[in-house]
């Protein structure tokens, strides 16, 4: 008897073999009691095969799509970012720049800088952002921008001694260059009075200066001011890098240098909205000498000034009035014939300059 043939020699189709075996398998009243070998097969090929049975061959299931989100987000994020670049590329460039608007100060400065700030995207100051496009922008305000230096013993000075005197000297700086008042034209009584009355040569100095200005006797050259009649701040806030630095000087008294700059945003008096703005950038060394008092003639509380440099740009050019005068109608730049000046550069020392058009620079930026 050949397989799937019946006793009268009739065929069974396969259809027909395997719903009588699945039947059978189930318990049928009517199946029989033994399988032949090819039932007791696909009996068991049926037992491991998922109840639904086999696929048809007219069956498909398509294959479901890979997710794509992550390209999507993907390819979304990099278009707002070329969409930024375009409209705002210093924007961008901030990001990654420590003089960022908006972002934490710089650290303060320890020491001369071996090279010059980057350049930053050329955007107008604003009333608002009076420092935008500017190195300034990532600079510290006003007297945080100094940096005074650890206080050790020197000579004959104690470490209380030295800190006393570095705290003194910075003071002196805020009085001659921060201070509201000097910087609308007044006169610097508060930082004169730390400079030893028995200096002859700055007291002959600060006798005429505010009185008859001269090259050789100029406020310019320890103060800042401006003339209330021709500019004004900015808002209050003055950026500022620089920091002090000691050793023992002659005599067994303690030598104080000090090298900042200070950025003051100014328009012209009266106007208001964000009219012309200029940045005046003066730059200022200065050594400082708290002398013995057993050796050097000196009143309580005062020092001796050595030494004083300074360089300024926008601050105006011709004879000296006392005043600085930011050249407002030009883009805050080109304020002389002299060689062009990067006003941010700290990396070398403060050359001697001063407001004749001789000495005039043309600042690189502002």
């Amino acid at each position: 008897m050949g397989a799937g043939t019946e006793p009268d020699g009739s065929s069974r189709s396969d259809e027909e073999w395997e719903t009588f075996l699945r039947e059978s398998v189930a318990g049928t009243a009517d199946a029989p009691k033994e399988p032949s070998a090819r039932a007791r097969i696909v009996a068991r090929r049926l037992r491991s095969e998922p109840a639904a049975g086999p696929e048809g061959w007219r069956s498909y299931t398509p294959a479901r799509p890979k997710r794509r989100t992550g390209r999507y987000v993907a390819g979304l994020l990099l278009s707002v970012v070329l969409l930024v670049v375009a409209l705002a590329p210093g924007r961008v460039v901030d990001l990654f720049d420590g003089e960022a608007s908006g972002s934490a100060p710089l650290a303060g400065e320890t020491a001369r800088p071996t090279g010059v700030p980057p350049a930053s995207a050329a955007e107008r100051p604003t009333r608002d952002e009076p420092f935008r496009g500017s190195p300034a922008e990532g600079w510290a305000s006003g007297e945080a921008g100094i940096t005074v230096p650890g206080a050790a013993a020197v000579g004959r000075m104690t470490a209380a001694e030295v800190e006393r005197a570095l705290t003194r000297s910075r003071d002196f700086l805020v009085a001659s260059n921060l201070d509201p008042g000097v910087l609308r034209g007044e006169r610097p009584e508060r930082a004169i009075a730390l400079i030893n009355p028995h200096q002859k040569d700055v007291q002959d100095v600060l006798a005429t200066a505010f009185r008859s200005p001269s090259e050789k006797s100029d406020p310019l050259l320890l103060f800042s001011r401006f003339r209330p009649s021709h500019a004004q701040l900015v808002g209050d806030v003055v950026k500022t890098r620089g920091r002090l630095a000691y050793q023992e000087g002659e005599h067994g008294g303690l030598q104080v240098t000090a090298d900042v700059t200070f950025v003051y945003p100014v328009t012209r008096a009266g106007e208001g909205g964000d009219g012309d703005i200029v940045r005046t950038i003066v730059r200022r060394e200065l050594v400082l000498s708290w002398d013995n008092p057993d050796k050097v003639i000196t009143a309580p509380g005062t020092f001796s000034v050595i030494s004083y440099k300074y360089n300024m740009t926008n601050g105006g050019c011709g004879a000296p009035t006392g005043y600085l005068t930011p050249p407002f109608g030009t883009d805050g730049r080109a304020t002389g014939p002299g060689p062009e000046v990067d006003p941010y550069d700290r990396s070398g020392p403060v050359a001697t300059g001063g407001s004749s058009v001789d000495e005039c620079g043309r600042a690189t930026r502002s």
